[in-house]
């Protein structure tokens, strides 16, 4: 298993495909668009890949913050389904674990949907915390 960042070659597609699956209102076209958008404001994707295909991909951001200093936020985390319970997820979060440290960060951070349970109990298992309850509001309207 080796862990590459998502550049335009030939397993691009595959990558998105395994991305489908935590993002399934897109479409390929749409998402290979909206990535490329991210990525012009620092998003990066980083994927697993071994002899047998794609098999976990994570997408996220270097940032600096007041509240955690400068960090890693994990907006996309998904191991294909096909190779889940595998040992996949721990070696692309171990994989963000060292990467953040050699470029000097302090924390790493994600939200999970509240319905996400299995995905909760590897955070747990792996050493996250949970460390707050996040707000939103959606569909903003004036007034």
């Amino acid at each position: 298993m080796e862990v590459q960042f998502l550049e335009k070659n030939s397993d691009y597609e595959s990558v998105l495909d395994v991305l489908l699956q935590l993002r399934p209102n897109y479409n390929l076209d749409s998402l290979s668009a909206q990535i490329e958008k991210q990525q012009s404001h620092g998003y990066q994707v980083v994927y697993v890949k071994s002899s047998e295909g794609i098999l976990a991909a994570a997408g996220f951001n270097v940032g600096e913050k007041l509240s955690w200093g400068k960090h890693i936020y994990i907006d996309d985390l998904v191991t294909n389904a096909q190779f889940r319970s595998r040992g996949v997820g721990k070696v692309i979060l171990n994989w963000l674990k060292t990467y953040a440290l050699e470029i000097g960060c302090e924390q790493i951070h994600l939200d999970s949907g509240v319905q996400r349970f299995s995905a909760h109990k590897f955070y747990l298992r792996e050493g996250l915390n949970i460390a707050s309850h996040h707000f939103s509001m959606v569909k903003l309207q004036d007034g």
